[in-house]
């Protein structure tokens, strides 16, 4: 079993150096980093006393992964999740905040459980989370990825600015839906007809 360190590393290399894609909401990016979580958080790098892009570029791997551990693993509470559960969800918080929890929070209500949908690992969600793993051990983490999968299908499906996180240019598979299969087993991975098939009303 990997630790949070290790988990933390794997999403930086996932995540990359710098980039600052006009079509992406959390602007200047560094190790997966947004220039909005900095000002969140009031991490002035440079220390000239604003939160700016220089203070995107002044950051190192090691303070990114800091960062990961102690505000979207150790505040976000995911180290309460069950073991397995907890690098995907992780991974997906980093990238998409409550929403990761979210997703969990709809899944664990489709498999009976009585869960708020509010973003928030309390003890509700943690409980829920519990349970269904003791039913399910061998696919909560599966069906946890296709969820997640799903996820960023339909939010292409509402911003098409974001489509090409989704499906690269020559029509294969993005970025998002890459890295939430990272996290399923292969058998459970889209074939590329089924993915051509699910962004073809993209245009």
């Amino acid at each position: 079993m990997q630790s949070v360190e290790e988990i933390a590393n794997d999403i930086v290399d996932r995540e990359g150096g710098f980039v600052n894609d006009p079509d992406d909401p959390g602007g200047a990016t560094k190790f997966g980093v947004t220039i909005h979580s900095l000002r969140r958080l009031g991490i002035d790098l440079t220390g000239d006393g604003a939160v700016d892009i220089a203070d995107v570029h002044a950051l190192e791997r090691a303070d990114a992964v800091k960062i990961f551990i102690e505000h979207y693993f150790e505040r976000p509470r995911i180290d309460t999740l069950p073991t397995n559960l907890q690098a995907s969800v992780f991974d997906m918080y980093v990238n998409a905040g409550r929403h990761a929890v979210k997703v969990l929070q709809h899944l664990l209500c489709d498999m009976g459980q009585i869960v708020h949908i509010d973003g928030v690992i309390g003890p509700e969600t943690q409980e829920a989370a519990r349970i269904a793993h003791g039913i399910a051990a061998g696919y909560l983490v599966d069906a946890y990825g296709i969820a997640r999968r799903n996820y960023y299908y339909r939010l292409a499906d509402a911003r098409p600015s974001s489509r090409k996180y989704a499906r690269r240019k020559d029509g294969g598979k993005g970025g998002w839906i890459m890295r939430a299969e990272s996290f399923i087993a292969p058998r459970y991975h889209l074939s590329v007809r089924e993915h051509h098939e699910r962004v073809a009303g993209w245009g």
